[in-house]
């Protein structure tokens, strides 16, 4: 069940695997298999989001209830392609697994992919970037979570 429910965390937009790691971590999961089942689930609504998010969100960016979010994000996606671009030049690629894989507030492979759909980067490339970045993300987080757990239970941990 544990595992069921990192899958899910890992899907969600913002949270990503990012939270799904630590969530892991906190419920005593196998790391390995977290890892990979946090993964999968991270990249499995990037082809969706490449190919339809940026059709969905400008057709609802007008609508009442959702035009404000949906415009949102939008912008969001935009200064995403626009920062990827002024940093990359000639290094695209380079650029959106760092995006991606620095595990920071507003980035990861929703935001990654939106940005590389809204600079037409060829699909597969701008998948192999996001899934090297997710991977990237994925050891940065597991390795903090390990090592706040870590310490929070040989802290809590009973001494013999």
């Amino acid at each position: 069940m544990g595992y069921l429910i990192i899958f899910f965390i890992s899907m969600v937009p913002i949270v990503e695997l990012r939270g799904a790691i630590p969530v892991a971590a906190g419920m005593q999961l196998n790391m390995f298999w977290a890892y990979v089942i946090c993964i999968i689930g991270n990249m499995l609504p990037v082809p969706f989001i490449f190919f339809f998010a940026r059709k969905v969100l400008e057709w609802g960016k007008d609508k009442k209830y959702i035009g404000k979010f949906f415009t949102w994000c939008l912008e969001k996606g935009e200064k995403g392609g626009q920062k990827l671009q002024a940093k990359a030049g000639r290094g695209l690629f380079v650029a959106l697994m760092l995006f991606v894989g620095i595990p920071l507030p507003g980035t990861g492979a929703w935001t990654g992919t939106l940005a590389a759909s809204f600079l037409d980067m060829d699909f597969k490339k701008s998948v192999i970037a996001v899934m090297c970045g997710v991977m990237m993300a994925g050891v940065i987080m597991g390795l903090a979570s390990m090592g706040v757990f870590g310490g929070i239970s040989a802290i809590f941990a009973p001494k013999s």
